[in-house]
């Protein structure tokens, strides 16, 4: 049985212009101790599924369909009391900016040790603190003891990223979910966060879901992709299909997109008009207008093909 299953999740937003469909019925699942990566363009609707695997949507927003099961139980029918015992506790998300993840008027020793005490009422100060000093040291921070009297304003980006990391793995979660974890930070600092996530994933034994903009990240780091486009998922499977084959136009365009080194071309490639606005989405398929192979077919959206072990909504794909 899967660590995580998503069946036709729905989340939308009820707005004075009208329902926003952040998610729209989307299903993808992940086993123990594997790498899933959801890849799209801003407005896709990644980071609202990962809210909604922690009950994290605020209103206007709304889980309106679908089930969230993991570990057997579904999170969409828990209280907000159950689901604060889950949080941080057996799943756990790495937030896009550490800046706003951290209290800036609280030191970073309190505020792990605190994570500890809120999810083991056994634990002693002693025991959080020990604990929270080997995190630091395992995720690499230096000084680590002296660190745990800092501030957040006193840390560069990369050191809060890695604070952040370390809270998240604090009371070893089943599952942790990471959004856009390396956005604020340079790019050196990106491939040592990237590689650290990865490893702690493995030594620690959790599932990682890794939601991005960028695909090339999660053809370094990930075992399937989830290719997300208006608030769907529009291609699902193994990394390696998806990256060396893949098979859905606006899939392709991703990859096409990414700099060669062996390309002499002055631009790169870029996917013609924008995604559409979630108020005012096409009939049919909402990729048709930026699509190269669209045609009358397309007015009507595309049901699921299975094809080689992925799962491709589009009609041009045989």
């Amino acid at each position: 049985m899967a660590l995580l299953e998503v069946n036709n999740l729905n989340t939308h937003f009820f707005t004075r212009g009208g329902v926003v469909k952040a998610v729209d019925g989307i299903s993808f699942s992940i086993e123990e101790g594997e790498i899933l990566g959801i890849v799209g363009e801003s407005g896709a609707g990644k980071s609202i599924t990962g809210f909604s695997m922690l009950g994290l949507i605020d209103k206007p927003g709304k889980i309106v369909d679908g089930e969230i099961i993991f570990n057997g139980e579904d999170l969409v029918k828990k209280s907000e009391e159950e689901l604060q015992k889950i949080r941080g506790n057996e799943i756990a998300m790495i937030f896009q900016d550490p800046q706003t993840s951290l209290n800036p008027v609280i030191n970073i020793g309190d505020q792990l040790m605190e994570a500890i005490l809120y999810h083991n009422k056994k634990a002693s100060k002693k025991d959080a603190y020990d604990a929270s000093v080997d995190i630091l040291k395992l995720v690499g921070l230096p000084a680590a003891q002296k660190r745990m009297k800092s501030y957040p304003h006193q840390l560069s980006g990369g050191m809060k990223q890695r604070v952040v990391i370390a809270m998240a793995l604090l009371n070893n979660p089943r599952l942790l979910i990471a959004d856009e974890p390396t956005t604020a930070l340079d790019v050196t600092i990106q491939a040592q966060i990237l590689y650290l996530m990865k490893k702690l994933s493995s030594d620690f034994g959790s599932s990682l879901i890794l939601i991005t903009h960028d695909i090339a990240v999660v053809s370094q780091l990930c075992d399937k992709i989830a290719v997300m486009y208006a608030g769907r998922i529009i291609e699902y499977g193994k990394k390696e299909d998806i990256i060396f084959n893949p098979k859905h136009p606006y899939t392709k365009g991703l990859i096409e997109c990414l700099p060669k080194l062996d390309d002499d071309k002055e631009r790169l490639y870029q996917i013609p008009g924008i995604m559409p606005s979630l108020l005012s989405l096409p009939k049919g398929c909402y990729f048709k207008d930026r699509c190269e192979y669209a045609d009358s077919e397309c007015d009507v959206y595309p049901a699921q093909q299975e094809i080689d072990g992925r799962r491709i909504f589009c009609h041009k794909v045989k």
